[in-house]
């Protein structure tokens, strides 16, 4: 069920946008759960779910969701006027201490 209330300030990342001609970086959706806001995301944004959930549906491996500052999951509560952050994933490359 989506929630009525404030929608939730969704910010995504410039390169999931690029994919997208048009789309905004940053986005009012509303959702009462992270899944709920994903069906609203792509309802603004058609394809955009597929490039944030892998079948199951679950989260895909390379992005991150935070809603107020803290990782989430489907099943997140998203309190009406969040701020919500699409990241994804920094991988690769070796550290070299020096010192």
């Amino acid at each position: 069920m989506i929630d009525a209330a404030r929608p939730a300030d969704v910010h995504l990342p410039r390169s999931l946008i690029a994919l997208f001609p048009g789309a905004p970086r940053r986005i009012a959706a509303r959702g009462a759960t992270v899944a709920e806001l994903i069906e609203d995301l792509d309802s603004l944004i058609p394809g955009l779910r597929n490039r944030l959930l892998d079948a199951g549906p679950s989260i895909r491996a390379h992005i991150n969701v935070f809603v107020g500052g803290e990782r989430a999951a489907l099943e997140t509560p998203v309190p009406p006027g969040a701020v919500v952050h699409v990241i994804p994933a920094v991988s690769g490359g070796s550290v070299v201490r020096r010192g």
